[in-house]
């Protein structure tokens, strides 16, 4: 069967959308927004990316407000393409570059920056990932100015405590509410970290390791919490996927599994990757959407104090765009400030979900670990799980 990096790149090849036409000169407002390629690490593309608007441009690059604001599809697609990035090649440890300490203030800043480019050539192209948000034309800076820059107050915290780990910058900035977006970009400019180990972070990179961290920290407060006492089914919709989040009274265990129906053509495609109580030691097969979805649910069991057992599904429809992992992370993150629905069995929970799904509760049974393992446990066998 096709894999799931595979899959995507296939999906993400097949989208002709014309981006914004730009020249070689841009003037506009970054909302603040930066980006970190990995190709040819440890030495990388990395730049700002400036809209052609000025003003105040933050909603372009704040995934957090898009779908409390009832962003739809076409509306992110329209921030993303109207974002230019501009790049030059640097050395991951190259602080001290201009350009770096550019980036850094762009990071750090509380709101958008009117910005001018001067680019080598026309800036040309377009960018989907499965990781990243989309964007716009590209191309090599030649000259490139900011505004003078008011910092956030909690991240220039950060920047100046250079003896604090950054795993514990991620957590003191998590608690205190600063945007996932916010932290990740100013933790992909090296502006947190004990000060020697700080280095410039490929954007993709940098996500799934903020992810990965305060999930990890998350987890060690959940593991001290009682269980949950019944089944729990939280659920949500948007940007043509579905969501459900089936919550165990189990200790920790986890699983993500993401269908896609029908969003290139024909095909009915389920990826699937799990963890027991001790974690998952080698990168998950599903990538970023495994470690986005994880930290997003235990951000709400911790909020909640419970420690529960953890089985996510989800569908993609057709018209389905790959916008990057912020997709699952706030999709989940909604799901769980939902009502629940309750039930006192994995039974009648599964029953439940499988009247909201579009694929049969038993093909995403076949596919799991958790689901095959808990349902054997209690002496249940797929063929009579619905008689």
């Amino acid at each position: 069967m096709m894999g799931k990096k595979t899959y995507l790149k296939k999906l993400t090849s097949k989208f002709q959308i014309p981006s914004i036409d730009v020249g070689k000169e841009l003037e506009g407002s970054t909302p603040p927004s930066v980006f970190i390629g990995s190709w040819n690490y440890p030495k990388v593309y990395a730049g700002p990316m400036i809209s052609t608007v000025s003003g105040d441009t933050t909603i372009m690059d704040t995934p957090e407000a898009w779908i409390p604001g009832e962003k739809n599809q076409e509306d992110i697609i329209t921030y993303r393409m109207s974002l230019v990035r501009g790049k030059n090649m640097l050395g991951v440890t190259e602080l001290d570059n201009r350009m770096v300490e550019k980036l850094q203030e762009i990071s750090l800043a509380s709101s958008s920056i009117d910005s001018e480019a001067e680019f080598w050539k026309k800036p040309r192209g377009v960018s989907f990932s499965e990781y990243q948000a989309p964007h716009g034309p590209s191309a090599i800076l030649e000259k490139f100015e900011i505004d003078n820059v008011r910092w956030d107050r909690e991240l220039e915290k950060v920047y100046y405590d250079t003896d604090l780990k950054a795993q514990d910058a991620l957590m003191d900035l998590h608690q205190k509410d600063v945007p996932f977006s916010h932290m990740q970009k100013a933790f992909s400019v090296g502006t947190m970290g004990v000060d020697k180990r700080r280095r410039l972070v490929p954007t993709r990179w940098s996500i799934t390791a903020c992810d990965t961290t305060i999930a990890n920290q998350l987890l060690k407060e959940v593991k001290h919490y009682d269980l949950v006492d019944v089944h729990r089914v939280y659920e949500f919709s948007s940007l043509n996927n579905y969501y459900a989040v089936l919550i165990l009274p189990t200790p920790w265990q986890y699983e993500w599994m993401e269908a896609f129906l029908h969003v290139l053509g024909k095909e009915k495609l389920i990826f699937s990757d799990y963890e027991n109580y001790n974690g998952k030691k080698e990168y998950s097969v599903v990538g970023g959407c495994y470690y986005t979805c994880k930290m997003a649910v235990l951000e709400a069991l911790a909020r909640q104090k419970i420690q529960a057992g953890v089985v996510v599904l989800r569908e993609a429809y057709s018209g389905y765009v790959p916008l990057g992992v912020f997709n699952v992370r706030e999709n989940i993150r909604h799901a769980m400030e939902q009502p629940y629905h309750e039930f006192e069995d994995m039974k009648s929970a599964l029953a439940y979900i499988d009247t909201r799904l579009k694929l049969p509760i038993d093909s995403f049974i076949k596919t799991s670990d958790l689901l095959q393992d808990l349902l054997k446990s209690r002496q249940t066998t797929l063929d009579n799980f619905f008689k």
